[in-house]
């Protein structure tokens, strides 16, 4: 990494990812040798049990502008994609999941968004255009409609059929007002990114993805990560709106 601004920052959170995240890097890394602008990728490692931060480390060596934050207790995707967006200093910073299940390569498609004036352009499953290359398994697809309805009649985000996808892609000024005000830890994080977005007046963009579930995934029923604490997330999201607690019209 040169002193100089990158262009774009990757940011991936990782947990029990050792097995496969060194293939996806170099994946990444390929991809973007490619591009005419400079980059950074970022490994935010959540308080892995496994070698998730040793293999991120090593490939280091072949992959210079590569670097990995590793947090000693677990605390959940929302709180290290937020760390992972502020520890960036990308004018574009992505964050996406380690398990390869949407490709880098969708910069394509997202890159001229941003040239267009959009802020926030987040991948959609339920897109016109997407293609689902692996389902999940039925009953996470039953529980993720049921959240996604959930959430647009709470947050009123009619127009967001997915605001779960992890992949997103934001300016750093939206990145940096947006994760400053983030509090979720968990997998409801996504939703709360998506209405502030919309709440500090930021333009989103939504774009087809081709997607493909990855086994190895830690969402359940019950549990940190399960779908009943997505749904009282959810519920102290509206809350915490309804308090003005995300200080909405403060600089921070």
């Amino acid at each position: 990494m040169t002193d100089t601004q990158p262009y774009l920052s990757i940011v991936i959170p990782s947990y029990k990812e050792g097995e496969r995240i060194g293939r996806n890097l170099l994946e990444i890394d390929k991809y973007l040798q490619g591009k005419d602008f400079s980059y950074e990728i970022i490994v935010v490692v959540d308080g892995s049990p496994d070698n998730t931060a040793e293999v991120a480390r090593n490939y280091a060596l072949q992959i210079p502008n590569l670097r990995t934050i590793e947090n000693p207790e677990n605390h959940g995707k929302g709180y290290v994609v937020r760390q992972g967006l502020l520890e960036a200093k990308g004018k574009i910073r992505i964050f996406m999941d380690a398990d390869g299940s949407t490709s880098i390569t969708h910069w394509d498609s997202f890159a001229p968004e941003f040239e267009k004036g959009f802020d926030v352009v987040i991948g959609s499953r339920d897109h016109k255009d997407s293609y689902i290359q692996v389902h999940q398994p039925k009953y996470r697809e039953v529980m993720g409609d049921m959240g996604n309805w959930a959430i647009r009649i709470l947050l009123g985000l009619w127009r967001y059929p997915d605001t779960q996808c992890g992949f997103k892609a934001l300016t750093g000024e939206a990145a940096e007002a947006i994760a400053n005000r983030m509090v979720v830890d968990r997998f409801g994080f996504d939703f709360e990114l998506v209405t502030l977005s919309e709440r500090l007046g930021y333009k989103v963009a939504q774009m087809p993805i081709r997607w493909m579930n990855e086994e190895g995934s830690t969402v359940s029923l019950t549990g940190k990560n399960g779908f009943v604490q997505v749904l009282i997330d959810l519920w102290k999201t509206r809350v915490r709106l309804w308090k003005g607690e995300y200080r909405l019209k403060e600089k921070l």
